[in-house]
C-alpha cells in the first residue's frame, strides 16, 4: 500500500470513492468466487483465499480500517461501511480474516514494536493465516472459565489443553489463544493471550464436519506445546483486558443484513416456482418486513458509530436480530421447496438451481458463533438494562 494511493482514496468524496470500488470490483472479482443461489453463503478458503487476499493488497484495497502507519487504508467509518456495502453488492464471497480484521488491530494496541515489525506486515500480505483460539469443550461462550493451561519454564511457555470450533484452523499458519498462567480467585484474572505457529511441535488439528458437509471448523489440541514467552501479546495475567480489545468494528459487519437478504431474495424466486399462494405468500412479506427494518437497524447503528467512533455494547442488537432472521428465511426456504428440500447437494426449483439443505445447515451456526446470541443478551442486559449480573 503507497501513502499516495492510500490518501487519494480518503480525498475523495464518498460517491466518488463508491464508484471507483464498485468499477475495480465488476473488472477484477472472479465470477466463480461470486455468490449465486446455489451458494449463498459461500467463503473463500485455501489457494481462493490467499489469491483474493493478494489482489486486494496489490491494487491497494487492503485492510480499509488500519491506521496508514501500518499499511492500510485508513478510511472514515462511513467509507468503511461504503466498502463493505459494495463487496456485497458484487456478491463477493465472505472473506474470514481474522488476522487483519481482530488480531490486527489488538496488536497495533498491546504489540510491542518488535511484534507490530513482525506480525503487521505479513498479516496485510496475507503471508499469515490467523485462527482464534477461545471457546473449549467446558468453556464455550464463557471465556472465564478455560482450563487450556501455559506454564512457564525459563523463556518459553509450554501449552497444554484443547481449544474447539476453531474457525479455519485447518488452513491457518498462526493462533491466537487465551490460555491460563495463573489461578486467581477471579475467573478473568490469570489468563494470557498467547501468539503460536501452528507448526509449532505438539499442535494438532482435527477437522470437524458439520452437517452441510463442510469443515470449516476445527479442534485444537495443544501436547507440551512450547513457545516464547515473547509471545504473549500485552503483559502476562492479563489477556482478558486484551481479549476485550478484539470488539471493535467486526460486531457491527457481523450484524449485517446481508446473508438474510440473500436468502430472501431466493425466498422470492422459490415462492415464484411455487405459483399462487396466499398463505405463503403473507409470510413472505413478513420476513420482507422484518429484513426492511433490521436494514433500518443496521444503517442507524453505522450512523451512531460513526458520529462516535467507536461501536457500543449496543450493537450486539445487530448480531442476534440479523442471525434469528437469517435463520427464520432459511426455514422457510425449506418449506417453499417441499420434497426438494429432503435432496442432498443441488437440485432444480422451477428455474431455481440451489442447495436448500446446505443452505438451511450453514445458517444454523450463526446464532451461536461470534459470541452466542445468549451472551449477547446478557450483555445487552448489563450495558443497557442496568441489570445485575448474579
Amino acid at each position: 500500500m503507497t501513502n499516495d494511493r492510500a490518501e487519494a482514496l480518503r480525498a475523495m468524496s464518498d460517491e466518488a470513492f463508491r464508484a471507483e470500488l464498485r468499477g475495480w470490483l465488476a473488472a477484477t472479482y472472479p465470477d466463480a468466487w461470486r455468490q449465486d443461489d446455489l451458494r449463498p453463503f459461500r467463503r473463500l478458503r485455501g489457494a481462493d483465499w490467499l489469491a483474493w487476499v493478494g489482489m486486494l493488497n496489490d491494487a491497494g484495497w487492503r485492510c480499509p480500517a488500519w491506521p496508514q502507519a501500518y499499511g492500510g487504508l485508513e478510511l472514515t467509518f462511513r467509507k468503511q461501511v461504503i466498502y463493505q456495502e459494495e463487496m456485497e453488492r458484487a456478491r463477493t464471497a465472505r472473506l474470514i480474516d481474522t488476522g487483519e480484521v481482530q488480531l490486527g488491530p489488538t496488536l497495533m494496541i498491546h504489540g510491542t514494536e518488535a511484534q507490530k515489525a513482525h506480525y503487521l506486515p505479513a498479516i496485510r500480505r496475507g503471508e499469515q493465516v490467523w485462527c482464534q483460539g477461545y471457546s473449549e469443550p467446558g468453556a464455550g461462550s464463557d471465556l472465564a472459565s478455560l482450563t487450556t493451561s501455559a506454564e512457564q519454564v525459563g523463556d518459553v511457555f509450554r501449552v497444554r489443553g484443547q481449544k474447539i470450533w476453531t474457525t479455519h484452523a485447518d488452513e491457518a499458519t498462526h493462533i491466537f489463544a487465551l490460555v491460563r498462567t495463573s489461578r486467581e480467585p477471579r475467573k478473568q484474572a490469570g489468563i494470557t493471550f498467547l501468539l503460536m505457529e501452528m507448526s509449532t511441535p505438539g499442535i494438532t488439528v482435527r477437522p470437524i464436519r458439520n452437517l452441510a458437509g463442510e469443515a470449516e471448523f476445527c479442534e485444537v489440541f495443544f501436547d507440551d506445546v512450547e513457545t516464547p514467552v515473547a509471545n504473549a501479546l500485552g503483559p502476562v495475567g492479563e489477556g482478558w483486558t486484551v481479549a476485550k480489545a478484539l470488539l471493535g468494528y467486526e460486531r457491527v459487519w457481523i450484524g449485517s443484513p446481508a446473508l438474510a437478504r440473500r436468502a430472501l431474495a431466493l425466498s422470492r424466486q422459490l415462492l415464484a416456482a411455487r405459483g399462487g399462494d396466499a398463505g405463503l405468500a403473507d409470510r413472505y412479506a413478513e420476513l420482507a418486513a422484518e429484513l426492511h427494518d433490521v436494514g433500518a437497524l443496521y444503517r442507524q447503528t453505522c450512523d451512531a458509530v460513526a458520529a462516535a467512533g467507536e461501536p457500543g455494547p449496543e450493537v450486539s442488537i445487530l448480531k442476534i436480530v440479523a442471525s434469528e432472521l437469517l435463520q427464520r428465511i432459511t426455514e422457510f426456504n425449506v418449506e417453499l421447496a417441499g420434497e426438494a428440500a429432503g435432496l442432498t447437494g443441488e437440485s432444480r426449483i422451477g428455474q431455481v438451481r440451489t442447495d436448500i439443505a446446505w443452505q438451511y445447515y450453514m445458517a444454523r451456526p450463526t446464532t451461536i458463533f461470534a459470541g452466542s446470541n445468549e451472551v449477547q443478551k446478557n450483555i445487552l442486559a448489563r450495558a443497557m438494562l442496568g441489570l445485575p449480573t448474579g
